[in-house]
Formats: C-alpha cells, structure tokens, sequence
C-alpha cells in the first residue's frame, strides 16, 4: 500500500479536523500507512482532546519511531487559519525527506505554508494532493460570501499547480474553474460519513442517550439547529423568525457554541427555545438529530455541511440554504432548499407549514437518508480517494 503523508488539522475542533481524522482513519482500515502532519506543541500532542480522542479512539497507529505524528510549531492557530513559526518549512522538508511518502495529501489549513507546498513537493519528486473546502456562495449575496470570494482568488494560483485539488460539489469546481484552475486538475468527491452510525431511531428499541435526550427536552416537537453560533451560520435569522412564529408544541434546540451566542440568547425564560450548548460526545449527538423532526441550516456560506450530511443519514428532515454545495445536497427532493437572501422572511412562512404537515416532514426524512446512502457514505469517499491515488501514483 502507497505511504501516504498527511498534512492537516488536529485542533482545534472544527470540520477540516473531522474530515482530516475520519478520513485518514478509512484509509488505514484499508491498510494504507499514515503519517499525519500538523501544527501543535509537544503539550497539545500529549493532551488530545476529548472530540479527538473520540474520532481516533483505538485505531490511531504508531510509526516506526514511537511518534503517532509529525508535530510543525505555529504561532497562531484558529478554527480558520494557522500561522507557522519561521522554521515549520524546514522542519516539514525534513519530515518528508526522513518519511519518504509515496504521496502528499494537505487538506488545507489555510496557512502561508499551504502556497509552499506545490514547490517543496516538486522539488522531492512527490505527487501533491491538495483538498480544498472552505465555505462559499457562488452567488455572492452577501458580506460574508464576498469576503470567502477572496480567499479564493488568492488561493486559485496555488491551487493551479496541485497535482489534484480535491473539491465537495461541482459548484465549488465551476468557482475555481473560473479562477484559473484547470478542470484536469480538479477532483469532486464530497465529503462522506458513516450512515452506519449516523441512522434514524428505532422505536423498538431506544439507545440509552435518546431516551436522555428525550427526557431532558420534553415531549416537544424537535426542531433543530447543530453548529457554531458565528456570523456565517446566521442563526440570528432562524432565531427571528422562530420568535415570531412560536409554532405551537414545537421546540427549537440550538446545539453548539460560538462568539455570537451570548448575544443571541436574549434569556433564560423562552420556554420553546433550548441553548443546549457544545456537545462533546458523539452518541448524544446521533441521540439529538434522532429526536429532531426537522433540521435547519440558515448558512450565509457553507462548503459542505457535515452536520447536514448527519442529519440526513438520521433520517430527520432537513431545510437549509443553498449556500456552497448545501442546495446541491438537498436537490430533487431530499430536502427544503431555501435563498441566503431573506432567510428570516423564507422560515416565517415554512415554519408553520412544517408544524401543520407532520406527514410531510416524515417523507423529507426518509427522503434524505436516501440521498445520504445514495451520495455521501464514506466507503464511497473513500473509494473515489483511492482512485485518485491510483491515477497519480
């Protein structure tokens, strides 16, 4: 099996550490060697945190040298990007030299070091795979999208002198494929999950974390928001509406954390609004869109939702925005695709709608665990990936 050396994130948690970890742990299933680079200290590579435990359980696998992974220093690091330490570049040439790889994959941490890349590997004589998902709006509707539209245009250049750049939709290939980057050079493979984990509830017999949720949100019909609370998820505008819906028996729970939610969270004393807060173990997330009814993604960009693509392998009805490749996701049928433009104005008339039609949330459900087996295993990611190598090797 061909060496694969992989340049990502491990902290802190967001979606390129999931795609990273789960990833990376596929291809090791199916026996492929992983050396796994990233920015860290000595002191976060001896304390993982809890969600990365959680991802990489008992299957993270030892190099001949003891060192699960290859640590590059940094002098800041973010959700959204790293800045490394003067002497990451050379200490990433070193890695390679001593490792040897058969082939480089960087899911791009949006970091300087990313545009060295195409160099340093050319320069080894090792073929660069580069998987490129920050979120977008092809539409360019609003602040956001424009501001995400730039680290496009300054990335494009790079990005055309990857072996590969893998993308998760063909909106976001059509994006770069106007930038300069050669179709030839492009790769579509959305994201994938596992729908054997992520699945709908079984009334005959409940796991131990539904029935915890269950009896922590009450018997409330669930609506659901699963994310950051961040400008770019918009929450303010489902938050809006809902307040002035007040759809009858429903509850909307809103699970995540983020810089806006002290903002947002007006009180303590909305009895049909639920601040779940973040939450760190997997099974009561399963658990939580397992007793949603509808799922609700306001994104003003996106690249593509992991929290969606979850939701819909559990059967819950999804409604989300057709920003980056979310629309595409959810087209024909397996969802409710709304605009970024006026989201508050789109959910004041859905959200009656879904309350009254209980048998049409049903058949969006079972609609989008369709789509989710059909589309966005991670079996079917992981083969495509191998494909690739195939071809560059």
């Amino acid at each position: 099996m061909a060496h694969i050396a992989w340049i990502g994130k491990k902290s802190p948690f967001c979606g390129n550490v999931i795609y990273g970890l789960s990833t990376t742990s596929a291809l090791k299933c199916r026996g492929y060697p992983i050396s796994f680079i990233h920015f860290d200290t000595p002191q976060g590579r001896s304390q993982p945190s809890p969600q990365l435990r959680e991802l990489i359980g008992s299957g993270l696998r030892f190099q001949d040298n003891d060192e699960p992974e290859i640590i590059l220093p940094y002098l800041l690091k973010s959700q959204v990007y790293t800045i490394p330490s003067p002497g990451a570049q050379r200490e990433l040439r070193e890695s390679l030299e001593r490792l040897r790889p058969d082939l480089v994959h960087a899911s791009l941490t949006l970091s300087p070091l990313d545009f060295r890349l195409p160099d340093l590997c050319q320069q080894l004589k090792i073929p660069l795979v580069a998987t490129f998902h920050p979120p977008f709006d092809i539409g360019l509707r609003n602040l956001t999208a424009g501001t995400q539209h730039l680290t496009y245009q300054v990335y494009a250049p790079a990005l055309a002198r990857f072996d590969r750049v893998i993308v998760f939709s063909d909106l976001q290939a059509k994006m770069l494929g106007r930038l300069g980057v050669k179709a030839e050079r492009l790769a579509v493979i959305p994201n994938g999950i596992d729908t054997n984990y992520w699945i709908p509830a079984c009334a005959e017999a409940e796991s131990p974390a539904l029935k915890r949720v269950r009896k922590r949100l009450g018997p409330s019909r669930v609506f659901l928001y699963m994310g950051r609370i961040a400008t770019e998820k918009n929450v303010e505008a489902l938050l809006q509406a809902w307040r002035i819906v007040r759809p009858d028996g429903c509850k909307l729970v809103i699970v995540g954390d983020g810089p806006l939610r002290s903002s947002l969270q007006l009180n303590n004393e909305e009895t049909d609004i639920y601040w779940w807060g973040y939450e760190g173990d997997k099974a009561m997330r399963v658990a939580l869109l397992q007793a949603a009814e509808v799922f609700i993604l306001p994104s003003l960009v996106e690249g593509l939702s992991l929290a969606l693509l979850e939701a819909m392998a559990s059967g819950t009805a999804c409604v989300a925005t057709d920003a980056g490749a979310d629309g595409e996701v959810l087209e024909k049928g397996a969802g409710i695709v709304i605009s970024t433009k006026s989201v508050t104005r789109q959910l004041k008339v859905l959200l009656p709608v879904l309350r009254d039609q209980p048998m049409l949330t049903a058949e969006l459900g079972y609609r989008a665990r369709a789509r989710a087996l059909e589309r966005y295993t991670i079996n079917r990611n992981i083969d495509a990936l191998e494909k690739l190598y195939s071809e560059l090797l």
